[in-house]
């Protein structure tokens, strides 16, 4: 299971922070500093995958990926495959790509709604929904369109019967 999503710049300011467990806000800056922490010291030719820290245990894992200035962190438990959490990174990192129109931090601040509403299309309440990039831009398209006024019940019935097949 996925126990926290987060990203975080260079400097160690969370741009989004997403906990599927409940935590305190205290409890959540302090895990926060902690994966900064470990990370940070890490050269970019380190190995993605770092034991959790005092904070979650030893049954949890952090798998991250840095880029540019920000490193997108999974931080999930033992069940998860470390190669999957890290595909799943990069369709969320290229589906972010896709919607900005080359995503940087900047785009994370202004728009978090945004990003919160890319990240519930792959990961809801710590679990994988899809990893699909094209059913994902499809779902952000239709929601774009709603947003607009234009969605039309066809949309809406496009996008679910995708979803049953």
């Amino acid at each position: 299971m996925i126990r926290a999503v987060l990203i975080i710049n260079n400097h160690g300011k969370p741009r989004l922070m997403k906990f599927f467990e409940d935590r305190t806000v205290d409890e959540q800056q302090q895990i926060i500093r902690e994966c900064f922490q470990l990370l940070s010291k890490r050269s970019d030719h380190s190995c993605n995958f770092v034991e959790g820290g005092a904070r979650w245990g030893k049954d949890t894992k952090l798998i991250y990926r840095h880029y540019a200035t920000l490193y997108f962190i999974f931080c999930v438990d033992q069940s998860e495959s470390e190669l999957g959490i890290l595909d799943l990174i990069q369709v969320f990192v290229e589906t972010l790509d896709k919607t900005f129109e080359n995503v940087c931090e900047l785009d994370l601040i202004f728009h978090l709604d945004r990003v919160h509403f890319v990240l519930d299309e792959i990961v809801m309440g710590g679990m994988v929904l899809e990893t699909n990039l094209p059913d994902i831009l499809d779902a952000i398209k239709v929601q774009d369109q709603h947003e607009k006024g234009d969605s039309t019940l066809s949309n809406i019935k496009d996008v679910f019967s995708r979803g049953q097949r």
